[in-house]
């Protein structure tokens, strides 16, 4: 991608036009019971234009990056528009203006291992994991890298330059009991290039201790109880849940589709310990998991609080959308490929921090359940949930009792949010969220743990 300059493009703009160079580069290594069975290395690149006439949108791509493919895209985008505003005639205002400029590169600085060295280092991982732990049934080790570099420049003057960077391994250790597997996957890492993030295969060790001996816990495991029960959910828990269950019933989008979220702003959705915020960048001064600075129709980034203290106060924008309900786009539309038009996605989403230490949440509890993490779950408009849970323990007396079996919980996210009774002081964030809202995309999840009131599955 170096070495152009899209400002030299900007002449043929003859409508609002978004104009986006990106490349996305990927690495992805697995080893299963030490066979090294994928080992890739690939990149997606090219351009796209996006311009807007009076409310229709025209868009063009293409994975060439010369110069004359360029203006191609721009002018077949520009025409698409007007050729569409001329059928359509939807007679719309223009869309917001925020220019802005921003540069951020999250490329290290250190020397770049090359693909051998990266099979060796998951090898190392590997074997070692096969050396401290002869009994396991199965085990799988699986390095993931995305880096996505996008530049982009707009008719109202803005213009970004970003690389996003996230690396993480993925274990997944396996024991057999009654004849039947027991499975418990961790992720490792999050922001930045492999270099930057792991240090050495030692560095993961302790991480993987601790996975076993939940692993070999949870094969003496029970099942849950069913039934509506007090719970405290960790923090991957309850950030999947922020953001399946409650962040998408409030993107403007899905508001104007008819998400339940759309006759409430300004109600008592939560209980009034919960402040739930769309991250942009930074969260309690430390750089979030997916920073955005700069959203992929030029608008800056800014924090969206979509409820404070139980009150919903707002949605997320794109541009289209923050015109029609008469509000600023605070930077929530993304594209994951050049190809790809943006929409409007989350961040970096979770409940801010309590005041209540988890040790204390747990001792508050007389019968009930620790969860600590999720695996797929659904949500749809009426922020109606379910997510399989994978890691859990009982909670008897205030003490933490035997591990469970996977299970599930379900229920109503709005309800089950003013059932939270306590919130942890600290602030976790999941290193390898995904959301597949019509295109995957890297997003942050996480927050504190949260006690409330929710129906989990049993046998």
């Amino acid at each position: 991608m170096g070495g152009l300059d899209l400002k030299a493009y900007a002449g043929l703009f003859k409508t609002y036009t978004e104009l986006r160079v990106q490349e996305n580069r990927t690495i992805q290594i697995s080893f299963v019971k030490g066979n090294n069975t994928v080992n890739l290395r690939s990149a997606t690149s090219g351009v796209s234009a996006r311009a807007y006439q009076n409310g229709s949108w025209g868009f063009a791509s293409s994975p060439e990056l010369t110069p004359d493919a360029i203006a191609s895209v721009v002018k077949e985008a520009t025409e698409n528009a007007l050729f569409l505003d001329s059928r359509e005639r939807k007679g719309k205002a223009p869309l917001p203006v925020a220019a802005v400029s921003s540069d951020n590169d999250f490329s290290t600085k250190k020397p770049r291992l090359g693909q051998k060295e990266l099979v060796d280092f998951v090898r190392q991982i590997d074997d070692e994991i096969a050396r401290r732990y002869p009994g396991l049934a199965s085990r799988s080790v699986i390095l993931r890298c995305l880096d996505m570099e996008k530049t982009l420049l707009t008719s109202d003057g803005s213009y970004s330059h970003s690389m996003i960077p996230r690396s993480q391994i993925h274990v997944m250790l396996s024991v057999e009991k009654d004849g039947a597997p027991v499975e418990l996957m961790e992720s490792y890492g999050g922001l930045g290039q492999f270099e930057d993030v792991f240090e050495s295969p030692s560095s993961l060790w302790e991480g993987i201790e601790r996975q076993y001996q939940h692993l070999m816990k949870k094969s003496e495991g029970v099942f849950a109880e069913a039934g509506v029960k007090t719970c405290v959910l960790d923090a991957e828990l309850a950030g999947i849940l922020a953001h399946e269950a409650i962040g998408h019933t409030c993107e403007a989008d899905l508001v104007m589709g008819g998400s339940v979220a759309g006759d409430w702003i300004g109600k008592q959705v939560a209980s009034p310990l919960v402040t739930l915020v769309d991250f942009a960048n930074t969260a309690l001064g430390q750089t979030c998991p997916v920073p955005v600075y700069v959203d992929d129709e030029g608008t800056r980034a800014e924090d969206a609080v979509i409820i404070e203290k139980g009150v919903l106060k707002s949605f997320l924008h794109n541009k289209e959308s923050a015109r029609h309900f008469g509000v600023q786009p605070k930077g929530n539309a993304r594209a994951f490929l050049f190809s790809d038009e943006p929409i409007i996605r989350m961040r970096n989403t979770g409940i801010l921090p309590g005041t209540s230490k988890l040790e204390d949440m747990i001792a508050s509890v007389d019968d009930g359940y620790y969860l600590i993490k999720p695996s797929n779950g659904q949500a749809d408009l009426t922020s109606e949930f379910m997510f399989g849970v994978t890691l859990g323990y009982e909670i008897r007396g205030g003490k933490l009792g035997r591990a469970i079996k996977d299970t599930t919980i379900s229920g109503v996210a709005f309800d089950m949010l003013k059932t939270v009774s306590m919130i942890s002081n600290d602030m976790k964030w999941l290193g390898h969220g995904m959301c597949g809202k019509k295109q995957n995309i890297p997003v942050g999840m996480g927050g504190p743990a949260i006690k409330c009131q929710v129906t989990i599955g049993g046998r």
